[in-house]
């Protein structure tokens, strides 16, 4: 756990009851100089100084962060922010070195850092040749939080399986159309191993008590809300947002969780520019105790994105990330 100093803040003095939730792919975060972060130092400062303005200006009070890749990064990043912060990161890191983390102003305890797949679900191939894997790519980390005397509120960061496409040797690009089509397959295999063990941690947090639990669920997916392994982590069908019954209680009310992107206002729903188009990839989902309690929720593009391809080599020294982050603003 990491604590920086106290300045007071944008928060001194903040409503207890009024919790800011939020979630944001920090884009290969890394110290200057090794295989993955930028080149030089300035371009460093620079990523630094605009995500803090970034983080800064939407006042998050939990904030779950994916591709952290050193935890001395991410310290450099809560210094620039400034005020007093907690910060929680998993211990399983992917292949690349990036993980996931939570930064807080209020003070955090680990739940869970999860990589197993959940029983009985089986291991799945992950490429042409090798063993099976029965491992998400990344820890799920679970947090749990204060937000007032007597409340606590459980958030839960992930980072699914990428629908970018790597193969083997390090390419970007396919020797052919099979092996586009079958690393494709073995991406979505990865994905919805993920997802399902994603819905068994949320699943041990509600414990079938999910209207009066609160629990958010945020991270980058790598899929839009409609996308079969986004719909894995809503848990019993039925009661979507927008649908009649939404705020009709029901039998799966214990487990369901709500994805909150449909509250986003309609110029704001994508947290990605891929290839000239906007998706909606990364989200916000809430347990029943806390659907009622969403007074806004917003993906922060004004600064505009950039529309990124398959390969990331060009965004090494980019000063900002490729990811928009997204926050709900909840009463508890």
């Amino acid at each position: 756990m990491v604590t920086a100093g106290h300045d007071g803040g944008p928060h001194e003095g903040w409503e207890r009851s009024m919790v800011v939730v939020g979630t944001w792919n920090l884009e290969n975060l890394y110290r200057p100089g090794g295989e993955f972060g930028p080149v030089g130092e300035q371009d460093y400062r620079a990523k630094l100084a605009a995500m803090a303005a970034t983080i800064n200006g939407f006042a998050p009070d939990v904030l779950g962060v994916q591709e952290v890749g050193q935890p001395e990064a991410l310290a450099d990043l809560v210094a620039e922010l400034g005020g007093e912060w907690h910060t929680v990161l998993s211990g399983h890191p992917d292949a690349r070195g990036i993980r996931v983390g939570v930064i807080s102003r209020l003070p955090l305890a680990a739940q869970a850092d999860v990589t197993a797949f959940t029983a009985p679900l089986a291991a799945v191939q992950t490429a042409d040749t090798g063993p099976l894997t029965g491992q998400t790519s990344r820890g799920m980390l679970a947090v749990r939080t204060e937000p007032a005397p007597g409340v606590t509120l459980d958030v839960v960061v992930v980072h699914l399986k990428s629908k970018l496409l790597s193969f083997p040797g390090g390419r970007f690009q396919p020797r052919d159309e099979g092996e586009r089509a079958r690393y494709g397959a073995y991406a979505l295999y990865r994905r919805a191993a993920e997802a399902t063990t994603l819905r068994g941690v949320a699943d041990r947090l509600t414990g079938g008590e999910g209207q009066h639990r609160p629990v958010v669920v945020c991270g980058d997916f790598n899929d839009e809300p409609q996308a079969a392994t986004t719909q894995i982590v809503l848990g019993p069908p039925g009661s979507e947002l927008g649908t009649p019954g939404a705020f009709r209680p029901d039998r799966g009310d214990p487990w369901r969780l709500w994805n909150l992107y449909s509250l986003l206002p309609e110029g704001e729903r994508f947290s990605r520019v891929h290839n000239g188009r906007g998706e909606l990839i990364d989200h916000i989902l809430v347990s029943r105790a806390l659907l009622d309690k969403v007074d806004e929720m917003r993906s922060v593009v004004g600064h505009g994105l950039p529309s990124v391809t398959e390969d990331p080599g060009p965004r090494r020294n980019a000063t900002d990330s490729d990811h928009a982050p997204l926050y709900a603003r909840l009463r508890l």
